[in-house]
């Protein structure tokens, strides 16, 4: 299904698949021999999504861009069931595993592997051929990689990362933290509304 958003539409090489049941919305340019699955979410939320050459995104994958954090997938990577990702840059020849996140103003480099349920974590840069194991979590920049039982450390980088602050423009002091951020994602995503069915 293709949607026009905020006056955008979808650009689809003809030598790419896109599934029947695959929602792509917005400014997203899809490159030359791309596949797009059933299921699979694709929408550009402001910021523009460019996929390169011979990208596959799997079933049920998300790509999400923001006005503030475009979405840029280099040539011949996978992006796997169940994965998202968030407003960053993912490089070339990159394998991101069913369930694999990526989040806002984040950078995967060339031929890096994040593997099933794994995290890297907004602002986090991971250097070309790094590998984040099953379930781990990078974070910073430079990346550091962190087991799920080292809650303390990945607890600890959290106000560091300020992930309301950088994705939704709301302290994380806020009394009213999830009012406000609701409230403003909510006036956000309300532009839907206007959006306009192409096929």
């Amino acid at each position: 299904m293709l949607f026009e958003h905020l006056g955008a539409s979808p650009r689809i090489d003809p030598s790419a698949v896109v599934a029947p049941t695959a929602v792509i919305s917005g400014d997203v340019t899809i490159g030359p021999d791309c596949r797009v699955l059933h299921g699979a979410v694709v929408t550009a939320q402001g910021g523009p999504i460019t996929l390169g050459r011979s990208v596959i995104v799997m079933e049920n994958a998300l790509i999400r861009a923001t006005a503030a954090d475009p979405v840029r997938i280099g040539d011949h990577t996978l992006v796997g069931t169940l994965a998202s990702i968030a407003g960053a840059r993912v490089g070339e020849e990159v394998f991101l595993a069913s369930g694999a996140r990526v989040f806002n103003g984040a950078s995967v480099g060339r031929r890096c592997e994040v593997r099933i349920n794994a995290i890297v974590h907004r602002r986090t840069a991971l250097p070309e051929g790094t590998v984040v194991p099953i379930g781990w979590v990078a974070v910073g920049d430079p990346a550091r990689l962190l087991s799920p039982d080292q809650h303390e450390e990945i607890g600890a980088a959290q106000p560091e990362l300020d992930f309301p602050g950088f994705v939704f423009g709301v302290d994380r002091e806020t009394p009213d933290l999830m009012v406000q951020l609701t409230e403003r994602y909510g006036q956000s995503l309300a532009r839907h509304a206007e959006d306009r069915r192409l096929d």
